[in-house]
């Protein structure tokens, strides 16, 4: 057996790694890599390590864009095989890959008209909404804890990693020349006693681990000072007539943003002032959430059976409509926008920014981690100009960053879950998902409570088993 580091080697998106068991070949992810535009550019469209018409299976643990994105792409050139998820997964695919799609061939359309002008060729988006629409065919829905035999060497199954609804991670028992082995894949390991979803599930002991790292070296604030501390943004808002902006996934974050927002205001721990959901996609992906509730934790299915929408309130308002998302620009505050892009590559929030970034009433709460070189991360550490839509804007809005909002575990929330392993049983634990100096800050941390065999792979590393 082989084991190859497609993506998220080194770094936090794309997640992507190659099995190789007696002649079948099977991908953990095809996510799509986000950050320089070049290197991005290049990386989603190359394929040096394997050739796609020689994977057999893909095996997906979530439905964020850096895990599933680029299975369009795999598809366009030549992938034929299944692609496994949980149900909920398969839905959100669906809605998200489109999306990714539409996007690529605004962006393109747009670019293009300077290109042209300039008499350069013109750029193809990465795929289309016709080929995203022909990946989904490929997709197999499967429950959890429902072990699945690829073939006579391989099964898998899946159990609940709490990251983002429908999110999983995979049990991998293999057989070759009489020999059995088991592989853990974590995907985006979630956290316990979040709202909405259930807590992550415990993986049982395994040969081989392969898991995510990006908060490895950090602690997230703990919930009640995040409340605190959202309600004390409001009040600033409610006194200047702010508008406050938040950049949020559109999968994960604006739910549990939302919720956060119904209890502040149920509880009347603040007044209430609009917030404004302007995501076709998080309005398109909350529908979706109210559809699976065997995702849910006790408290939400608590909600839900008094026949409460844990996902809306008085004040709150989802826009589909692009229009009712322009008249936005021309209201005053308080008022709170979420729209996505989390990492501000993409999507209405760049007109939010764009229109607010140099007002300095303008609040912008980041609510989640950005790769480098993202406009999030600039917004992040706060450069004084940053970029949008190819412009320069002074950064004169206040920034406001929260470390609780995120879905991942943090350091010692990934430790307090790999506490429970049996270290002698383990040959091989592998970090992925992680930016380098955070997975070496986070592999000295794992050896201090006992294991050993710790890898931090490159991208395009094999190892042999």
């Amino acid at each position: 057996m082989k084991i190859t580091f497609v993506g998220a080697a080194r770094t936090v998106t794309g997640s992507s790694h190659l099995i190789e068991i007696n002649n079948t070949k099977i991908l953990l992810d095809h996510g799509m890599y986000q950050g320089k535009r070049k290197e991005a550019f290049e990386l989603n469209r190359q394929y040096s390590i394997f050739h796609p018409e020689e994977i057999d299976h893909v095996i997906l643990s979530h439905a964020h864009i850096d895990h599933v994105g680029n299975i369009p792409t795999l598809v366009k050139k030549g992938f034929n095989g299944n692609v496994f998820s949980t149900f909920a997964s398969r839905d959100l695919a669906r809605i998200l890959l489109e999306d990714s799609a539409r996007i690529q061939e605004h962006d393109v359309y747009f670019v293009n008209k300077r290109r042209i002008e300039q008499g350069k060729k013109p750029f193809e988006p990465l795929y289309t909404v016709d080929d995203a629409m022909k990946s989904l065919d490929h997709f197999v829905g499967l429950g959890y804890h429902n072990r699945f035999k690829i073939n006579k060497d391989i099964a898998f199954t899946y159990y609940d990693a709490g990251h983002i609804l429908g999110s999983a991670m995979t049990l991998l028992e293999i057989s070759e020349r009489d020999k059995k082995l088991t592989i853990g894949f974590t995907g985006d390991i979630g956290r316990a006693r979040r709202p909405i979803l259930r807590d992550p599930e415990q993986l049982p002991d395994v040969d081989i681990l392969i898991s995510e790292s990006t908060y490895g070296n950090r602690l997230h604030d703990k919930d009640e000072d995040v409340i605190q501390k959202f309600i004390s943004i409001i009040n600033r808002a409610i006194v200047k007539k702010s508008k406050i902006i938040i950049p949020a996934f559109s999968v994960g974050r604006t739910q549990e943003i939302v919720y956060y927002l119904r209890k502040i205001f149920d509880e009347k721990l603040v007044a209430e002032i609009p917030v404004y959901v302007d995501s076709p996609l998080a309005v398109n992906a909350t529908d979706i959430y109210k559809q699976h509730p065997e995702c849910f934790d006790k408290e939400t299915r608590s909600i839900i059976s008094d026949r409460e929408d844990p996902f809306g309130f008085d004040k709150l308002t989802y826009i589909r409509d692009v229009q009712a998302s322009k008249a936005l620009n021309k209201q005053s505050g308080p008022m709170i926008i979420i729209s996505a892009s989390g990492m501000c590559e993409g999507g209405r929030v760049l007109h939010h920014l764009a229109n607010n970034i140099e007002k300095p009433n303008t609040i912008i709460m980041i609510v989640g981690y950005s790769a480098e070189y993202t406009l999030g991360r600039r917004i992040t550490d706060k450069e004084k100009v940053v970029r949008i839509f190819g412009d320069e804007y002074k950064l004169n809005a206040q920034v406001e960053v929260f470390h609780s909002f995120s879905a991942h575990a943090d350091r010692d929330e990934m430790l307090g879950y790999f506490d429970k392993f049996n270290r002698e049983k383990i040959k091989k634990f592998f970090l992925v998902h992680g930016d380098y100096d955070v997975q070496l800050d986070f592999k000295k941390s794992l050896e201090g409570i006992g294991f050993n065999n710790i890898e931090i792979p490159k991208r395009g590393h094999s190892f042999n088993f």
